[in-house]
Order: C-alpha cells, then structure tokens, then sequence
C-alpha cells in the first residue's frame, strides 16, 4: 500500500492496521507531518502544525500497542483540530489574529479526551475569524482541494480540507450557522453535528453560547460515530452539557435500514438547483433501496427560524466578544465585527419575541420526530457555490436566507444532523445531502449513514493531483 493510498483510509480501517500491528503508529505520524508539508503549501488548511506533540504522542501510543494496551477504537490515528480549541502549550488563535499569541494553560474537554483516547495530533486547522461567516482579511483562507474557485465552506473550512485532502483522518468542527456542514458538502467528506449540548464546550472560544455545536468530520459516517464517541458525554467543566448516557453508535446492523422511517418534505426541498436536486432524489431512491420508510411530511416552517438566526447570533456574540470589543475595535475583520455591532443594538424586547419564536419551532420540530425517525434535506440549496457566487450570497439578504434554510434551524433547535457527500457536478465538484433525528438520536444518523455508504462510493472518491 502506497503512502497516498494510506494518507486517504478511513480512520477506523487504518486503527484496525495500527492494532494488529501492521503499521506503526510513529512512521505514519511522520509520513503524514511529511504529507502536510508537501500538500498543504497551497490548501492552507493548517494553522499551525505541531510535529513535537504528534511524534511523542505516536511514540506514546506505539509503545501501549505493542503492550496491548487499547485505549480506544481510534488509538494511533492522526487528527486535527479546528483552532478554537484550547490546547496546552499551542497557540490557539480562532482565527483571530489579535489572538495569535494566546496559548491555553489547559486543554479543553474535548482536547483532553482525544488525549485520552490515544489520538495523534497533528495540529490546528484554519477557520473563519471567531466561527463566523469570513476570514479575517490577514488570514488566507483554505483552498477547495477539488477546485480552487470553488468555496471550501464556513468556519470549519480548514478542517474540511484537511479531512479531504488526505492530511488528517479526521477533524474536530463547530458549528453555529452550518459550519459543519458547509465544510463537509464543499469539500466531499462527512460531517456530524451533535444534539446541542452533546459534546461539552468547555475550552473552546465561543461564538453563540445557545447555537455553538461541537462535532466530528471524517471520511466516512463510521468514522465520525467513532469520534463522538470519544468526545460526547457530561463534564464536571460544563454545566451545560447533556448528562444522558453515551451510547455504542457504531453497534448493531449498520448494512440494512429496515424499519426506520424517513421523511422527505418536497415542499420544504424546493428550490434546489438540478445537481443539489439529482443529488437529493438518487439518495431518497438508495435510502428506499435499503429498506427504509420513506415517507411524504411536512415539516415545520423554517421560515421564522431562518430570519430569527442572525440576530440570536449577533447578540451573543456580541456578549462572548464583550472583553474584546469595542476596546479593540480596530482589529476585527468586517464581518466580525459588523456582526458585533449589530448584536449590541438589538433591544431586549425583540430578543425576547425571537426566543419565544424559537422555543415554539424547537416544540415543533420535537413533535414532528414522533412520527419520523430521519429527514431527508439537501446540505444546501445549491450545489457547490463558487467564490464569485458566495460573494454575491453574502451581499443579498434573500440569498443569504436561501442558504442558511437547511442548516440554521437545526441550530436554532439543537437537533443532530449527518452531512454525507452525495455526488458531484459537472465540474467534479461535490454535492451533499443531511438527514436530521430527534435529539439525542445520533446513532440512527450513524446507522443510516452507515448504509447509505456502504451501497455508494461517493465520500471514498478524494481530490485529483494530490
């Protein structure tokens, strides 16, 4: 096996090779830290790469392997981080340059479990200034390795082009507004947001305290159940996280989707453009073919939600940046920092009115999983923007709405989404589809995931000349 071949295995299939001794954890950190420094030249994914820490850490995990000491299914595996993550003794910036200096005296909760777990890191990946929707203007963002004209998706930029690109096996994105998402769908591989609350936020830089979700991208939807498993759960840090149990969300049939019910709301999905809706009929069809009930509904209207979104997120952000801003006005991108300012104008009355809004949406959406176990959505109404074309997006209100419509108001509602690439343009770009659950119902996404790639080849596919 070629080290290209091995740079693109699924992380589970490579632990499986790492515990049976068949490839050592230290000489594939170095050909990975040597992949990096080849490739990542022109994709900018990393922020900062961290050869000192990867090589201890995999020196460390071969030595307990060679023990038999299993820490956990991805022990050995080289991942990365987005860089918000607080991680000890490495700059963890979020995309800020005013924040470049800052190097955590602890590793947040997440950090800290995939140390338990054995998990190499290779470094931090690029994102968007705070989380939000642009770079900052010192910051060159992440290249699509598919195309480079093409958008490489939000916040979790980096680690979608990491994840595609060969360069780790899997990565660590949030998502607000569709971060996980977005990055995901650009650039083919799959993503999972957790229920809100899932995976504890505790040491990681804050953008919207009520719609921030921590969650996993890899190649395949195993691959991202194996990760939340390492990462979900209750934490003394965190007051917020959800104390349910953790289940096995790679256990039981993951081949056959016989008995799970999965709606599909045509009314909701119009609007797609031809490849966002080829996409999105050829899965409902290998969806049906694996066994499941595949049902007409209708969901809830998002249209309140969608609208709701941008002012809940401009007002706490406005509160998580209130050390900052305005005192350091100066050093925010535009973006960032017109999204502050907004945020700081909203009068609590409206405030009030949206969380109200959004408390009635999140009721509803609750009650329409009582009869559905799965939604069948696109990632995005259109597949595969261009820069050209999220330029003219993020200058038109009606645009911006358009885009947001399959993703904000399963931030807004907490609900756990599954991104799974899906097919690919005319200009070999690719194109995703979500399926959505109830909350706390991950292992269903994992389970219908799981099949779905079992029976199509699209998230195995990777970038030509690379």
């Amino acid at each position: 096996m070629t080290d290209d071949q091995i740079a693109f295995l699924d992380a589970h299939a490579l632990a499986g090779l790492l515990h049976a001794k068949k490839l050592s954890p230290v000489e594939l950190t170095q050909m990975m830290l040597q992949r990096i420094e080849r490739v990542d030249k022109r994709l900018l994914s990393y922020a900062t790469v961290s050869p000192e820490v990867a090589l201890s850490q995999a020196r460390e995990a071969e030595a307990q392997i060679m023990r038999r000491q299993i820490l956990s299914p991805l022990q050995g595996v080289p991942i990365a981080l987005k860089d918000l993550c607080y991680t000890q003794n490495m700059a963890t910036a979020a995309g800020m340059p005013m924040m470049r200096d800052f190097v955590p005296a602890y590793d947040g909760t997440v950090v800290k479990r995939l140390r338990q777990a054995g998990t190499v890191l290779l470094g931090k990946l690029t994102m968007t200034e705070a989380a939000f929707a642009d770079h900052h203007p010192d910051v060159p963002p992440p290249i699509n390795p598919w195309h480079a004209d093409h958008w490489s998706g939000a916040s979790s930029s980096g680690s979608g082009v990491a994840v595609a690109a060969g360069l780790c096996f899997a990565a660590i994105g949030t998502d607000t507004g569709g971060s996980i998402r977005f990055p995901s769908a650009a650039n083919g591989v799959t993503g999972l947001k957790p229920t809100w609350a899932r995976v504890p936020v505790h040491g990681a830089f804050e953008l919207a305290a009520s719609l921030d979700h921590i969650g996993p991208m890899a190649r395949s939807a195993l691959d991202c159940g194996h990760m939340l498993g390492l990462i979900a759960g209750a934490d003394p840090d965190d007051p917020v996280a959800l104390h349910a149990p953790v289940p096995d969300y790679v256990c039981g049939d993951l081949t056959s989707l016989r008995g799970l019910r999965i709606g599909f709301d045509e009314a909701y999905c119009a609007g797609l453009d031809a490849d966002m809706q080829a996409a999105v009929q050829s899965a409902y069809q290998v969806l049906r073919s694996l066994g499941a009930d595949m049902r007409a509904v209708r969901f809830p209207d998002v249209s309140d939600a969608v609208a709701d979104w941008g002012t809940a997120c401009a007002v706490e952000t406005a509160v998580a940046h209130e050390a900052w801003h305005p005192k350091n006005k100066h050093l925010y991108g535009p973006g960032l920092g017109g999204l502050i300012e907004f945020g700081r104008s909203v009068p609590a009355v409206e405030m009030q009115k949206i969380w109200l809004r959004r408390r009635a949406f999140t009721g509803a959406v609750r009650g329409f999983f009582q009869d559905c176990d799965l939604l069948l959505i696109p990632a995005q109404p259109m597949a595969s923007p261009t820069h050209q074309d999220m330029t003219v997006i993020g200058t038109v209100p009606s645009e911006l709405a358009r885009l947001i419509k399959f993703t904000a108001p399963f931030d807004m509602s907490g609900n756990p989404s599954i991104t799974l690439p899906a097919g690919f343009t005319a200009k070999s770009t690719p194109v995703a589809v979500q399926l959505v659950s109830a909350h706390l119902d991950e292992a269903s996404l994992v389970r219908a995931g799981s099949a779905f790639q079992r029976v199509t080849d699209w998230h195995s596919r990777v970038p030509p000349r690379l």
